[in-house]
Formats: structure tokens, C-alpha cells, sequence
């Protein structure tokens, strides 16, 4: 089966070289030469250890699969049906991984740009497609075929691409049920007010049913990037440098009570250790 994200890549970047042009005629000043490489470089890693990653998802999912609980085909009603599974998984998923340093490790990679534009929806992660997948295991043990499943990933991404761009400032009666750019405009946000707000993938609705809801105010505009940005441009810093936070505070920790919740507590648990450690880190990169 052919992978719809690598099948996508030229019009990604045909979509990003507009915004480019669009940004020059406008002089929105959205791009930075560094932070774009940078971006598309985690891009380039992420689609390299993407099929190896996906690999190890289907035969997950094939395994699963095999004790399903009911018998679910292809009919049209059953793409439905996983469309909105997938996507009330991906916003499970995806809030996770904003509350538990294990996933935050992973997914801080796409937050780490202090610039908001097409460029930044490839700057992925190298080393969450590995575990994440766990959070979709649940679909094949229901019934629904493991390619289905990794079909329906790979639509909600090529979905997501769009929605990273601030030249469209509002969608209209779709803000109500749709994510847009102005939803993940706020998600991508450091603003107290924004931090970890709105987590859909495709659909808005979950946010809005969980309270995780928050519009984009007009009177205070999103500053992108992290509470405490790594200021660097290196593609192994930025792959790798909350993993070795966190190593670091493993072999400070004094109780199995503080490693574990080094691990599976909230992103913001840091030992002054590390932030020592990571202060002399940054220093060294370019």
C-alpha cells in the first residue's frame, strides 16, 4: 500500500513555496532561513524512520487484530465510523502527550519553533511513531482492519498540514466543528491562557467536549514556541534534547516515586540539575 504522507510531499511543498512567495508580497515576516531548514530537516528524519515506525504499528495492529472482537469490512459506514474513532484517538493521543513527559518528549519537537507557518507542520518527531501507535491499538481489537487504521492516520495528518499558516485568519461557521488555523494557531501558542488548549486533529468537538476549548483572541496575539525555548537550530538538539532532560533528572532522582514521576508527570517537572544541565548544553550547539 502506498504511503499518502510520502505521496504528499510535493504538494507540501509546493503549498509551502506559495506561502513563501505570499509572505515576501505581504512582508508578514513569517519565515527564518535557519528555523526552516531546521523544520524541514526534523521533516526529512521523520519521513526516514517513518517506515520502520509504521512497520512495527501494523504488526501491532495485525496481531490485535487477530482476537478482534467484531468483524468490521470496508463498507463506507465503516470509514465513518473510524474516522471519528480515529479522531476522538488522535485527540486522546494528543493531549496526552502534553500532560506526560514520556510523550512530551516526542511531541515537543513540533512545538519547539518560535514561527508559525507551513514549515513548522514537518518539523516531527524522530522517535515517537515507535510508541505512539499504543494509543490506536484499541481499533483493531474492536474490528476495524489494521490498513484501514493507517490509512485514516495518514488522512488526519494530511488534514493537519493545511491548518499550520497564519495568512487565513478565520473559517468561518466551520471554526464551530472543524480545527483551523486559528484553533492550532492557540495550541502552538506559550501564552498562559493557550497552553494546552485545543488538541484536534480534524474535528474541534472534542475540545469543545472535554473543555480543553479555546478560542483565538483577537486582543492577544499566540507567541509561538516553547514557555522555555531551546534557541537552537540543530536538528539532534531539537530531536533529542528533552530526552536527555529527562535522562538527566533519572540519575538525580532519589526514589523510584521521583523516577517515575520523571517520566509519566506533567512536562514541567524539571530538577534545577537539569536546568543547569540543559543551560550548559544549549550553550554548546549552534
Amino acid at each position: 500500500m502506498p504511503d499518502l504522507i510520502q505521496l504528499a510531499i510535493p504538494a507540501f511543498l509546493l503549498l509551502l513555496t506559495i506561502e513563501v512567495v505570499c509572505d515576501a508580497l505581504m512582508r508578514r515576516d513569517l519565515y527564518e532561513i535557519k528555523d526552516t531548514a531546521a523544520s524541514l530537516t526534523m521533516g526529512i528524519g521523520n519521513v526516514m524512520v517513518g517506515a520502520a515506525a509504521k512497520a512495527i504499528a501494523f504488526a501491532a495492529f495485525t496481531v490485535v487484530h487477530r482476537f478482534a472482537i467484531f468483524t468490521i469490512g470496508y463498507q463506507w459506514w465503516a470509514w465513518f465510523l473510524l474516522f471519528l474513532a480515529d479522531d476522538f484517538t488522535y485527540y486522546s493521543f494528543h493531549r496526552t502527550s502534553h500532560e506526560c513527559r514520556l510523550f512530551w518528549a516526542s511531541h515537543v519537537i513540533h512545538h519547539s519553533s518560535q514561527r508559525y507557518n507551513l514549515a513548522t507542520a514537518l518539523r516531527q518527531t524522530w522517535t515517537g511513531g515507535f510508541m505512539t501507535f499504543i494509543f490506536w491499538l484499541w481499533l483493531p481489537l474492536v474490528g476495524f482492519q489494521p490498513l484501514m487504521v493507517l490509512t485514516m492516520q495518514a488522512i488526519s495528518l494530511l488534514y493537519q498540514f493545511w491548518i499550520h499558516t497564519e495568512l487565513i485568519r478565520s473559517m468561518g461557521p466551520a471554526e464551530t466543528v472543524f480545527n483551523t488555523p486559528s484553533h492550532h494557531r492557540v495550541h502552538h501558542a506559550s501564552n498562559a491562557r493557550y497552553i494546552d488548549r485545543n488538541h484536534a486533529g480534524t474535528l474541534i468537538i472534542w475540545d469543545r467536549l472535554f473543555r480543553t476549548f479555546e478560542p483565538e483572541n483577537l486582543n492577544e496575539r499566540p507567541v509561538y514556541g516553547l514557555t522555555k525555548n531551546i534557541n537552537s537550530y540543530n536538528p539532534v538538539r531539537i530531536a533529542f534534547h528533552e530526552w536527555q532532560d529527562m535522562w538527566h533528572d533519572l540519575r538525580t532522582a532519589k526514589s523510584w516515586r521521583e523516577r517515575l514521576a520523571c517520566v509519566f508527570g506533567g512536562p514541567g517537572r524539571k530538577s534545577e540539575k537539569t536546568v543547569e544541565a540543559t543551560a550548559a548544553s544549549a550553550s554548546a550547539w549552534p
